[in-house]
């Protein structure tokens, strides 16, 4: 296994005493991260590259970072991949992009930008490759292989490159919008990489559309993969705000996407953005996105560090179509000491019921029995007296699913966001609620019955705020909780 950097460890035991800062999610050592991107499997291990400003914890210089594991848990620091160069078409950033192997040499394809970074115009991709595997990135002397978006077509934004290998041509799928469209996702072709023919839109959105998830002015980070005999199309939705990740099922056919339904990946927006999916050694669809912020710039530069990596997902279709997504088991690796819970009737009056276990490292395992409750809740990162508290719970009607997070901060101030964010969420008939909780300091990600995620920050001001407890509007039952404390994966 690599070792840290003597820099990356020294940064790290810095923030140590932080109890904001999340144990074992995925972070740098200090300062800026947003987007996970170029994740690959080599030689057995897993690499990590994000976006990435060395410098300050804002956002800016972007730079991509680069960390490595062997079991998807734990990392280890190595020096960063990629920086701006001194005055060529990637003076003002390395931006978001992939890596694919190339007849055994590791290459990467990313947004270098030169100039306001905003301007389609400006945006342009690159190309880099490795010789001493993964260490030292060497960037093509021929940048940009691809100088500037399609003529004819008025574009918004151009982005984000994904590339795949299909019938012995390389593909790449650029984020886009087209202006007074919608969102959009154009199509290259290479033989070898460097030279790349347009040939069209991969599939285009329709910004006049209103249904559920809206699909927005721009596509960002798009991906397409296929998943047993059908296709999803990853894209993040970029319109300032909300910003969200969805996923499209649909056919791929003649190198074009036919969209047939969408949905959100994760229904806390901005708490999971620019989705990055692999496909590993095994086969799996492995996913990760970037968990921002719910805090103030001053409130981060103060802190030192901003950015989280989510834990990563692994995808499969259901029958209906719709997106599994559980944690990869190898998260279980973590778990500590563990309290059990069985057979506990719950009513209206066991509201607030405090459980024996506390911490704010934890994965929560819980089934109900929903019975003819209104509401079902879970309750984290509690003080003793209630006075914080999140909430995360499910209602019977309207059928949704959502974090409360209104009362997680004991006076709530304009640094921090504190609000309720739902998805619709419905049980089938003699379904009970199966809800795997992930609480990390400041980080809250929930699964549902393993087609509904929703993920959040929170910020306690409260030491003390480390409780669990359930409560219902109703009768329900516990069928059996679970709860473990989780290890520090550095």
């Amino acid at each position: 296994m690599h070792s840290s950097t003597e820099q990356s460890r020294r940064l790290r035991a810095q923030q140590n005493e932080d109890w904001q800062r999340p144990r074992y999610h995925f972070s740098p050592p200090a300062n800026w991260m947003n987007d996970p991107n170029g994740i690959m499997e080599w030689q057995g291990e897993i690499h990590l590259f994000y976006q990435h400003n060395p410098y300050a914890p804002i956002w800016d210089n972007m730079h991509w970072g680069h960390a490595v594991s062997e079991d998807l848990v734990h990392w280890a620091d190595l020096p960063i991949a990629l920086a701006p160069g001194s005055g060529g078409p990637d003076a003002d950033g390395c931006w978001s992009g992939c890596t694919v192997n190339n007849d055994e040499r590791p290459t990467i394809l990313y947004t270098g930008v030169q100039g306001d970074w905003a301007a389609p115009q400006n945006q342009r991709v690159c190309l880099a490759t490795s010789r001493d595997g993964l260490n030292t990135w060497q960037k093509y002397a021929g940048n940009p292989v691809i100088a500037h978006p399609p003529d004819g077509l008025d574009v918004n934004g151009f982005r984000d490159p994904f590339v795949w290998r299909e019938d012995g041509q390389w593909f790449m799928a650029i984020g886009a919008g087209i202006r007074d469209i919608g969102g959009a996702v154009l199509l290259y072709r290479s033989a070898d990489l460097l030279r790349w023919q347009y040939l069209h839109p991969l599939c285009i959105g329709d910004m006049q559309d209103a249904s559920d998830p809206w699909t927005g002015v721009l596509w960002e980070v798009p991906q397409l993969h296929r998943l047993g005999d059908a296709h999803i199309l990853i894209a993040t939705i970029w319109d300032n705000d909300p910003l969200y990740s969805v996923y499209f099922s649909g056919r791929y056919r003649n190198h074009r996407f036919i969209i047939e339904s969408a949905d959100k990946l994760d229904y806390g927006d901005r708490h999971f953005y620019a989705a990055h999916t692999i496909v590993d050694s095994r086969g799996r669809h492995i996913m990760w996105g970037f968990i921002g912020e719910g805090r103030s710039v001053a409130a981060q530069q103060a802190a030192g560090w901003s950015g989280v990596l989510s834990l990563p997902r692994v995808l499969s279709l259901q029958a209906d179509g719709k997106l599994a997504q559980v944690p990869a088991p190898e998260i279980e690796s973590l778990r500590r000491k563990r309290h059990r819970y069985v057979n506990i009737d719950l009513s209206g009056d066991s509201a607030d019921l405090a459980l024996d276990a506390r911490g704010d490292a934890l994965e929560i395992v819980a089934e109900f029995d929903a019975g003819a409750a209104d509401e079902i809740g879970i309750k984290v990162r509690c003080s003793p007296d209630f006075e914080e508290e999140t909430y995360i719970f499910y209602q019977a009607r309207p059928k949704q699913l959502g974090i409360d997070r209104r009362r997680s901060r004991r006076r709530p101030a304009s640094e921090f966001s504190t609000d309720v964010k739902t998805g619709d969420f419905e049980l089938g008939v003699d379904e009970n609620l199966r809800l795997r909780i992930f609480v990390d300091c400041s980080v809250i990600e929930v699964f549902a019955n393993d087609r509904f995620c929703i993920s959040s920050r929170v910020y306690p001001s409260r030491a003390d705020s480390a409780g669990v407890a359930v409560s219902a509007l109703g009768q329900a039952r516990i069928v059996a909780l679970d709860i473990w404390t989780l290890a520090a994966i550095w």
